[in-house]
């Protein structure tokens, strides 16, 4: 499969690049690589799939969003995730849809957070249920048999030392299986959770 790769320079972006291309072309796409896509811009988005083209699946690892209890947060921390991490991956399926195969595959990002919220995930949590209900409802009017699904990551091994959080989390690579599994689903809306 040729498969367009969003944020494949992340943490998890780069795992999944690596369990992806072994068996597939893999293109990548980010602030930083070589195909260029600010996801917070909608134009910067169609550009992306012009350069592109066709692909067979577009995956999805990007998206932003501010860690912080509901009274340390901004309308501008608001407004950031709203247009990064939601709309840059709802624009990923409206301006990319036609750029994906028949039968082929869009997978989005969500987060372990939309099930198990804490208080300074206020932010987050909500971005990931809308992530999730925005796909569950998409997902039901895409022409040409073209599947929409998520995938809710844990926290990753990888980041939590990174952070100082120690060593809890699932190892970047485990995850990048969760998103080799998506792009396997023969349903539509559905989430990819650990376990």
């Amino acid at each position: 499969m040729k498969i367009l790769l969003v944020g494949g320079k992340g943490t998890i972006g780069g795992a999944v690049a690596e369990a992806l291309h072994a068996e597939h072309e893999v293109i990548v796409a980010s602030r930083s690589s070589a195909v260029k896509v600010d996801l917070s811009d909608a134009a910067s988005i169609a550009a992306m799939f012009e350069t592109v083209g066709k692909v067979d699946a577009v995956v999805s690892t990007a998206g932003s969003g501010a860690f912080g209890a509901l009274e340390a947060l901004s309308d501008e921390d608001f407004a950031f995730g709203l247009g990064n991490k939601f709309m840059g991956q709802a624009n990923l399926v409206r301006l990319g849809q036609d750029y994906v195969n028949d039968g082929g595959s869009i997978l989005l990002t969500s987060g372990i957070m939309a099930d198990h919220p804490m208080p300074a995930s206020v932010l987050i949590t909500t971005l990931n249920c809308a992530v999730q209900g925005f796909a569950s409802a998409a997902a039901l009017g895409l022409p040409r048999g073209v599947k929409l699904n998520v995938v809710s990551p844990p926290l990753v091994l990888e980041t939590a030392v990174k952070m100082g959080w120690g060593d809890q989390g699932m190892p970047a690579a485990a995850v990048a299986q969760m998103y080799v599994d998506g792009l396997a689903l023969e349903g539509v809306g559905e989430i990819v959770r650990p376990g």
